[in-house]
């Protein structure tokens, strides 16, 4: 749990605001379950992205996943953090896999007003701790 006496550093409030506003613009007709994210590379440059869901639920794009996959078509390979914003508050085990393939990640979770939940380090072997 993160410690409320200790202010969260800016970049780090900026990508959690990036999340929140891109949960906002998340498609998902069939559940109503949206969620936000973003990423900041190794150069400080921030990607955002939401949910975008499929009625064919196999071919939903989570928003880590899609935030995570801009980045990358823009070039970044390596990452300072990733920002989720989800009513569940929970990281699926398929946006470990993905977070993992670049390296050892922290994680900030946060809830739908963007307060911060845990923070969460997905290591290269795939496991957040």
């Amino acid at each position: 749990m993160p410690d409320p006496d200790q202010p969260l550093d800016p970049e780090d409030a900026k990508i959690l605001t990036l999340a929140r506003v891109a949960r906002q613009r998340a498609y998902a007709p069939h559940t109503g379950v949206t969620e936000g994210a973003a990423v900041r590379d190794t150069d400080g440059r921030t990607y955002a992205a939401g949910t975008v869901e499929n009625a064919d639920s196999r071919l939903t794009t989570s928003a880590v996943r899609a935030a995570l996959a801009a980045a990358v078509s823009s070039g970044a390979r390596a990452f300072e953090a990733v920002a989720l914003v989800s009513e569940h508050s929970v990281l699926r085990g398929d946006d470990v896999a993905v977070i993992a393939e670049f390296g050892s990640t922290p994680v900030l979770v946060a809830s739908l007003d963007g307060t911060l939940v845990q923070t969460l380090h997905v290591g290269a072997d795939g496991e957040p701790t």
